[in-house]
């Protein structure tokens, strides 16, 4: 009566009693599950930011001849800003790719300093797209001039906000990596920073496509 009340746990300590390493795989298990669980969190996040930029991307090209009296895109945009902006966004994605190379190669030192030249190609794109938009109101152009340019600033404006989380996600992770090293935790993190990376550059292929090319054809 005794046995079936316990039912389940072994009667003797010999036969189906628990492994030794049995804990440690445990574990490891639980752990491994844990990550997986944050990424596909990351994912569900880029999924959720895709409808978001969708969503912007709609808005603008509905109101994009709507500038009520005020300034085109034709007449406001600076092409070879723009055009020295993508390139640096995209070599900035080239970079964080190599990032990712030097850490499967067990590379602490060539990771963290692909990652701080990914960081300064970021901090450049940043710094470039404040001057156009410091331009742009010299002009006369700001968020409340016409829908166009409400449209335009938050879209852009969006897109430049996640750069900068990025930035900050970034330089916050070389630090960790400089404290902790290559561990699966940072490996996780690296790969994720490369994914956001890349989809930022993804986002700003289609802004460039569809705002600042379109808006000057």
């Amino acid at each position: 009566m005794a046995h079936a009340t316990i039912s389940g746990a072994p009667a003797h300590g010999g036969q189906g009693s628990v492994p030794p390493g049995h804990h440690v795989q445990g574990g490891h298990d639980e752990h491994h599950d844990h990550e997986s669980l944050k990424t596909f969190g990351f994912w569900m996040f880029l999924i959720t930011d895709c409808i978001l930029f969708g969503t912007l991307f709609a808005t603008y090209l509905v109101l994009r001849f709507n500038t009520s009296g005020g300034p085109t895109a034709e007449e406001l945009f600076q092409m070879p800003i723009i055009i020295a902006e993508t390139f640096i966004l995209l070599t900035s994605s080239f970079t964080s790719g190599l990032a990712v190379l030097e850490m499967k190669k067990g590379n602490k030192k060539g990771l963290i300093g692909w990652l701080a030249v990914t960081a300064a190609l970021g901090a450049a794109f940043i710094a470039l797209e404040v001057s156009e938009f410091v331009h742009l109101v010299h002009e006369g152009a700001t968020i409340s001039t016409s829908a166009f340019l409400s449209a335009f600033f938050t879209l852009v404006g969006t897109h430049g906000l996640h750069v900068t989380v990025g930035l900050v996600w970034m330089i916050a992770l070389m630090i960790q990596l400089a404290q902790r090293g290559i561990t699966p935790v940072t490996d996780r993190k690296v790969t994720i920073i490369s994914l956001y990376w890349h989809f930022l550059d993804v986002v700003w292929i289609f802004v460039f496509s569809l705002v600042y090319l379109l808006g000057v054809m």
